[in-house]
């Protein structure tokens, strides 16, 4: 635990929705360097393009701390030059220092074409958009689908964030919504995705929203060697493995340490007390820190006890910066 400030970190999925810097400055003092993800969050987020111009000024005013993601807008998905303004929207944004590309969970769970049918992240109108990514060497951080937890009802979900998430956005509790497409029918379509662009370097965000199941995760890691995965917002599902599994969590970090990324989904908006997000994002690094690098017995928001991992140095090493600056390359080119 000592080691906590000493050692150089990345939270490699964060949201920055405000010109106050304390956040940044948090970091700063805990040793941390943040990936900023512009995307579409929930309702009343800043406009993709506003997003992008805050996170270009954190980053010219932090720039040792702090590099974005940006990310695409499927608004005109349906007209037929949308292919050109999205490929031209992020060459403006490598030109301005984007280091990865967000694709969000509205791309299978909003996006309908002009049949009225949803849009999965495997369609071909993708493909140019994505082989322009690839061409450029940049990570697309892919959000696909929702935790499994996501298609049952609330009293059989597995933690508490998710019963929480869910009764206050019933728009995405998709067992209430029948109609939309499957969780499995989410994880073919990104599993296709993965499969048709093997030069594209892949992130898949909160664990490939197969985090009910570090056995699922592996079988994707072990099938396609262009993925990695992040642990944003996802810990709690290792957790409640860890309760009755503990060995086989340990062994999937060691045996699959070269592909994981330390991720928080911290996100700070203008109603945010400057204060309280820096005490608040502190103790929330420092939980995670505990689970990884302690054996200590822990309790979690279902009030059980689960011991931490307790990680050999190299692997937590990789988990918080070596694996940050292998995937997301943009990183090293900084010297951070």
């Amino acid at each position: 635990m000592e080691d906590f400030k000493t050692v150089k970190k990345y939270d490699t999925h964060v949201h920055v929705y405000t010109p106050e810097a304390t956040f940044i400055k948090q970091a700063q003092e805990d040793n941390f360097h943040l990936l900023d993800i512009n995307g579409y969050l929930f309702p009343g987020s800043p406009p993709i393009t506003e997003q992008q111009a805050l996170a270009v000024k954190h980053a010219q005013e932090f720039p040792k701390q702090l590099h974005y993601a940006t990310t695409i807008s499927v608004k005109n998905f349906n007209q037929d030059n949308w292919q050109k303004e999205t490929i031209a929207y992020l060459k403006n944004s490598f030109a301005q220092g984007a280091i990865g590309v967000k694709v969000w969970k509205n791309i299978g769970m909003e996006l309908k074409d002009k049949d009225g049918k949803f849009v999965m992240i495997d369609n071909p109108k993708f493909d140019p958009v994505f082989d322009y990514i690839a061409k450029n060497k940049i990570t697309l951080l892919s959000h696909q689908g929702e935790p499994k937890d996501c298609w049952l009802p609330l009293d059989q979900m597995s933690v508490e964030g998710n019963k929480r998430y869910y009764s206050k956005n019933p728009q995405y509790h998709m067992y209430l919504h029948p109609e939309y497409p499957s969780y499995e029918a989410q994880m073919q379509a990104r599993d296709h995705m993965l499969a048709k662009h093997p030069d594209l370097k892949v992130v898949s965000v909160h664990l490939a929203s197969l985090e009910w199941s570090v056995d699922e995760i592996a079988k994707r890691l072990d099938k396609y060697p262009n993925l990695a995965v992040d642990i944003a917002a996802r810990i709690a599902h290792l957790q409640h493995q860890a309760v009755t599994d503990w060995p086989k969590v340990h062994d999937f970090f060691i045996k699959y340490q070269d592909r994981i990324l330390y991720g928080s989904d911290i996100t700070t908006n203008n109603n945010n007390d400057p204060t309280a997000i820096g005490q608040n994002t502190h103790n929330a690094w420092l939980r995670d820190w505990k689970f990884f690098v302690t054996d200590e017995q822990l309790t979690n928001s279902n009030k059980s006890t689960y011991k931490g991992l307790h990680l050999p140095r190299t692997v937590v090493d990789k988990l918080y910066c070596k694996n940050a600056e292998k995937w997301l390359p943009g990183f090293t080119k900084a010297k951070l």
